[in-house]
């Protein structure tokens, strides 16, 4: 018997080994370039996965597609650059700071001494990298590939509309996105491009794709809750900054961590390199600088506040009109390039986010009603907790959501049905009982209906004042182009 169990403890022991390396085998590598927030690149935010999307059930068609997008990969803005150039100067007083201590010194990686940083020299910021154009070239093939039968018209700007704001970044991407979705369709030069338009609206009145910035009481709520959202992450960093003046035996502070995990997520994100700044933080650490992130995209663009999304009305109203217009050239069977088939938009992660939240998406259980009572939602956990509400998954560069309008003439109850695809993934909308498929007149009444009980003046209008929109300028007319 004695023998027995020693030879049953053996097996025993290599049965759980055996168990926890399958269960560590099947954990996908820690890779931090899908921990950026909304500077995650759009391929690190879906993993490869691109337009895996299931067919429509038998029977129905696609008949109209709206798309809001954000742009694609970007350079630092010039506010930013010159934080990067700042830091320059402060990691050499760092390093001068532990002169005379070789223990320290030791300690401090190679890459601080002589750090420049790489947009030093750069006079203006925020502009579209190489990368980024690839990010909506792309997306703009594979939306073709992936609605062949609404995209099989010749180009006229009135059967497929592209949209962007004033920002060079979003109208760029704008191009680039019809030079993929256009490709091989023209007969200018031998790649047989075609030309096409984009239509911008002034910054000043465009409430449809830069309605934050026409909101005056979005404009006051978020100067008011910048510093609570800064005090909300102080804790966060006061860790870190302890964890890493302990590892490196440097002095660093709460503004050195907070520079060292901006440019982490920049030199990760548009660099490709991950072994330097990023290379400063262990996984957890990432993961409660990303969480921070997170809370202050919640806090001031998403769930955080109800006026956060509700001032997004013009732009979900825009996209029902669109689709009523669709039903409408449907039903009365309009001639093939006579009516719109798609809707192009091309604006911000302040655009992309709360046209999600309208949507309802990215909510659990309680939340929905909690919204649609226009209640703030509890933040997201904490990390090690596991949490819905990540920015590298709602808005990562090149970040879209598609709303599919289908035909489903063998329906009885209602022929027409709407699909969300985030990323080009299908998602389930809440408001239709979990669903990515939903009939457009249950879309109407538990998605749509409780928004438009709300008036954009109404809401953004600070009480005692008439709103007031600015007169276009000359600069901003030239900028209304056809490309």
């Amino acid at each position: 018997m004695a023998g027995t169990k020693h030879i049953v403890m053996p097996i025993f022991l290599l049965v759980l080994l055996f168990l926890f390396t399958s269960s560590r085998a099947e954990q996908p590598p820690f890779s931090i370039k899908q921990h950026l927030s909304t500077v995650t690149r759009y391929s690190a935010a879906n993993d490869g996965r691109n337009s895996n999307i299931a067919p429509a059930p038998d029977g129905c068609v696609p008949i109209h597609l709206n798309l809001v997008a954000r742009h694609g990969t970007r350079d630092p803005t010039k506010k930013r650059i010159r934080e990067l150039n700042n830091l320059e100067s402060q990691l050499d007083m760092l390093i001068r700071g532990s002169v005379g201590n070789d223990s320290s010194l030791r300690k401090v990686p190679s890459w601080f001494k002589g750090w420049k940083s790489p947009w030093r020299g750069k006079v203006k910021g925020g502009g579209l990298i190489p990368e980024g154009e690839e990010e909506l070239y792309y997306l703009g093939i594979r939306t073709r590939k992936l609605f062949s039968d609404l995209f099989s018209d010749d180009y006229s700007s009135e059967v497929y509309t592209i949209k962007a704001t004033q920002v060079p970044r979003a109208s760029a991407s704008a191009v680039a996105f019809g030079m993929g979705l256009f490709s091989g369709r023209g007969s200018l030069g031998s790649d047989r491009r075609r030309a096409f338009s984009v239509i911008s609206e002034s910054r000043a009145s465009d409430t449809m794709l830069r309605f934050f910035d026409c909101c005056q009481k979005y404009e006051d709520y978020r100067k008011n809750q910048e510093p609570a959202v800064d005090k909300l992450k102080e804790p966060v960093l006061d860790d870190i900054t302890k964890s890493l003046t302990e590892r490196y035996g440097l002095n660093f502070t709460r503004l050195h961590i907070s520079s060292l995990w901006f440019l982490c997520k920049q030199e990760a994100s548009l660099l490709n390199i991950t072994n330097q700044a990023c290379g400063l933080f262990s996984p957890s650490e990432v993961a409660l600088l990303e969480w921070t992130d997170d809370v202050e995209l919640f806090i001031l663009k998403g769930y955080g506040n109800s006026l956060n999304y509700k001032m997004g009305i013009p732009l979900l109203e825009d996209v029902v009109q669109s689709m009523k217009q669709a039903i409408k050239a449907k039903e009365e069977k309009l001639v093939l390039g006579s009516y719109e088939k798609a809707r192009l938009r091309f604006a911000h992660a302040e655009t992309v986010v709360p046209f999600t939240c309208l949507l309802g998406l990215f909510l659990e259980g309680p939340d929905v009603g909690q919204t649609l009572r226009e209640q703030p939602l509890q933040l997201p956990p904490q990390p090690p907790a596991t949490r819905i509400w990540k920015g590298s998954t709602v808005a990562p560069f090149a970040g879209n959501n598609m709303l599919v309008l289908y035909n489903c003439p063998a329906n009885l109850s209602d022929k027409y049905f709407v699909r969300v695809l985030h990323n080009e993934e299908p998602i389930t909308m809440p408001g239709c009982d979990n669903s990515d498929f939903c009939s457009f007149k249950v879309f109407m009444e538990n998605i749509v209906a409780p928004h438009l009980e709300h008036d954009f003046d109404t809401l953004c209008t600070v009480d005692g004042e008439e709103p007031v929109l600015e007169p276009e300028s000359n600069a901003d007319a030239r900028l209304r182009s056809e490309l």
